[in-house]
């Protein structure tokens, strides 16, 4: 199997060689950076957008703010969906690990003795980012980035094949796109409850807290009455 590297006749393995090597050729410390950042890191990062993405979308309010949020509230909901669909594929294909098959690879880390087909973390990764590209369009292109480069990191660690990772990237894509109108039906009456709420209000709009607290305070304008506002003035 390691030759067909060598002859070109396979472009997935080929192209784990030429990916996976860059690796040999790396100091040290960056192999240590990509093992960090391509096993926790986005994952992490990924994570702190969608918050950042929610605090926008909640300071900034609107009629779309319940909607936005909604869609956010899917993204990691459709992260963990996809990854269970993947469990039947997994045990389905049965494709072993890269470095199971291929010598010659620089495995960045152990311990990955499960099947590779799909990628979890490509999986994981592409559903958020392309649920975020749904609330938001900003923030999405930066989480379907992140996810583009997580993926690059699981060849380059020598765990996954390309075709695990773009498997993995579709197994996300598909999840989030075909399950949001269902996702989206079921999620709405919620956020739209917690949006009316004096108490919780402000997670799905920040104006909401604002002009609840308003109205509590006695006296304040909008407690006051038009015209005495007018003889105020």
């Amino acid at each position: 199997m390691a030759g067909l590297a060598d002859s070109g006749s396979n472009p997935d393995v080929d192209l784990l060689y030429d990916i996976n090597g860059l690796a040999k050729d790396a100091p040290h410390w960056f192999d240590r950076v990509m093992e960090f950042v391509g096993e926790w890191g986005l994952l992490l990062v990924m994570v702190l957008l969608v918050l950042w993405c929610w605090w926008n979308v909640r300071r900034r309010g609107g009629d779309d703010a319940a909607s936005s949020v909604a869609s956010l509230i899917w993204a990691p909901l459709a992260a963990g969906v996809a990854v269970l669909v993947n469990v039947p594929i997994r045990g389905f294909v049965e494709r072993p690990r890269p470095f199971v098959d291929h010598e010659g690879l620089e495995v960045l880390i152990g311990g990955k003795s499960d099947y590779s087909f799909v990628s979890d973390h490509s999986t994981l990764m592409m559903a958020m980012g392309v649920g975020l590209f749904v609330a938001n369009r900003k923030f999405g292109l930066v989480g379907i980035g992140l996810a583009l480069l997580g993926g690059f990191c699981r060849i380059y660690m020598g765990v996954h094949y390309p075709t695990d990772v773009v498997g993995g990237f579709a197994l996300g894509t598909a999840v989030v796109l075909l399950l949001s109108p269902l996702a989206t039906a079921l999620l709405m009456p919620v956020v739209k409850a917690v949006e009316r709420s004096g108490r919780v209000g402000w997670l799905v709009r920040a104006d909401r807290s604002a002009g609840a607290r308003e109205k509590a305070i006695p006296g304040s304008r909008s407690d006051v009455d038009p015209a005495e506002r007018d003889l105020a003035a």
